[in-house]
């Protein structure tokens, strides 16, 4: 039986989209791995910066950059969001809004 190197999935949402190829964009893609990398280290080598990212879910949970990816787990990466208060999970810390595109 062959062995396959374990994948996550990623999906990243709204303008973090820009910083993808084309074909990444707007959908779940899979992503080997080699280890158990962290999950910053991974969205960060996909070309999206770190300060950008104001929510991560891992299989629907909050979790922080230092998250330790096992494999086999889906995750979901939001921008900073302007109109919705989520306080009640883990905001990651990043840079503040341009006050241009503050509402």
């Amino acid at each position: 039986m062959t062995s396959f190197p374990p994948a996550v999935e990623f999906r990243f949402y709204e303008e973090l989209n820009d910083h993808l190829p084309p074909d990444r964009r707007k959908r779940a893609f899979a992503i080997e791995l080699s280890g158990m990398p962290e999950v910053g280290e991974l969205i960060a080598a996909l070309g999206v910066p770190l300060e950008e990212v104001d929510l991560l879910l891992i299989d629907g949970l909050s979790q922080e950059f230092e998250y330790c990816l096992k494999g086999g787990e889906r995750v979901a990466v939001y921008p900073v969001f302007e109109r919705f208060d989520i306080s009640p999970m883990v905001r990651l810390p990043g840079r503040p809004l341009d006050p241009r595109f503050r509402r």
